[in-house]
């Protein structure tokens, strides 16, 4: 089990990284333009992932967040792109940082609302990576309905076929 998410966790550090490549190139305009979607723009969206990549490496590590992240964000287009990337890369820290043993444990958590929880280190890792790759979908077609005809594959089967040998 553990092979299996390491390589999941690798892959989400991969298409995050593979999608900011391609939002880097796009123009201001489309980045943060108005959208309907389940975040208002590609702006947001990006700030969404990050948001809960960021909230659920907390709560793994034993602190509870209260508030978004990104609420207080002020930062450039670059610099979203970057804690995107940088909370992928924290995910894959953490669990090379503990044992095999710990993905079968569970840990507490409160919600956002304060509402206590309990989850299986694994079971929250995975919906991380899920979590991702449903919101990278919509960016992609925020960037089709703007337009952008050649976007990449960043389906897991592609990185698999890719990137792991």
């Amino acid at each position: 089990m553990a092979y299996s998410i390491k390589k999941h966790l690798a892959y989400n550090e991969w298409a995050n990284t593979k999608i900011a490549d391609v939002l880097r190139e796009v123009d201001d305009s489309i980045f943060f333009q108005d959208n309907k979607s389940s975040f208002p723009s590609i702006a947001k969206t990006v700030l969404h992932i990050w948001d809960a990549q960021h909230i659920w490496v907390n709560r793994m590590q034993g602190v509870n967040v209260s508030k978004w992240p990104s609420a207080s964000f002020k930062g450039s287009k670059d610099d979203s792109l970057n804690g995107l990337i940088e909370s992928s890369s924290e995910l894959s820290a953490f669990l090379l940082s503990k044992s095999k043993s710990l993905l079968s444990s569970s840990y507490p958590y409160k919600n956002m609302k304060g509402e206590p929880f309990e989850n299986t280190y694994e079971d929250t890792l995975y919906h991380v990576v899920n979590h991702g790759t449903y919101h990278r979908g919509q960016i992609i077609t925020m960037l089709r309905e703007a337009g952008m005809k050649q976007l990449p594959s960043s389906d897991l089967i592609h990185y698999l076929r890719s990137v792991v040998k």
